[in-house]
């Protein structure tokens, strides 16, 4: 089923919804949602699916971060399903399992996703990259808790890793072909070396200290 995305729906994406991304924090750039599109693609070569739905579902999935974070997910997913324009190129149905898989794709819920959608653009997400995943943290605190001194900063950056990427924590990984097996066993060494931890800190926090100024 992996028929190539039409060029129309392609540049829709990259000329209207990608750049909304620019008004996000910066753990959420342009950036990022390119680099879970990219995931996405990726993961999807493996399967028998439709590539077109797996690329809009990742270019939309951040989306409701416009009405904060905490039910962005049933937020980006009621705007995909309130764009009349995608009607050009996708069913109701797929339109309907589009947005059940941006829904799914939260880290923190308990459940797997409802589909193979869900489950492609949750595991394109999660991008563990030990340095990506460390530094987005630190500006997460930086940008929703400017409040925070660096202690307590630093406090709330080891609560996070520990939380959701060590051993118990809340992150669960949904394909095995992804390269986020290894990563997350490589983040895991670095969360329970406490020296390291904090060194690799102070560096990130000083950077994007001074990159504000």
């Amino acid at each position: 089923m992996n028929i190539a995305i039409p060029m129309e729906l392609r540049e829709y994406i990259q000329q209207n919804i990608i750049p909304q991304y620019v008004n996000f924090d910066k753990a959420h750039q342009i950036d990022h949602v390119e680099k879970v599109i990219e995931e996405s693609m990726k993961l999807a070569s493996y399967y028998d699916v439709n590539v077109s739905m797996v690329y809009a579902i990742a270019a939309y999935h951040d989306l409701g971060l416009c009405e904060g974070r905490e039910f962005h997910h049933i937020v980006s997913g009621r705007i995909l399903m309130a764009d009349e324009t995608l009607r050009h190129w996708f069913t109701d149905e797929q339109l309907l399992q589009m947005k059940e898989a941006i829904e799914d794709h939260r880290a923190s819920n308990k459940q797997a996703p409802r589909s193979i959608y869900g489950k492609i653009v949750a595991e394109a997400d999660r991008i563990i990259d030990p340095e990506v995943t460390l530094r987005r943290t630190v500006q997460y605190g930086l940008s929703h808790y400017p409040e925070m001194d660096k202690e307590q900063q630093y406090a709330r950056f080891r609560k996070h890793l520990n939380d959701k990427y060590a051993e118990g924590g809340y992150l669960k990984l949904w394909i095995p072909q992804s390269d986020n097996t290894k990563r997350l066993a490589e983040l895991r060494c670095l969360i329970v070396a406490e020296k390291e931890l904090s060194g690799v800190f102070n560096k990130i926090y000083t950077e994007e200290n001074n990159a504000v100024l």
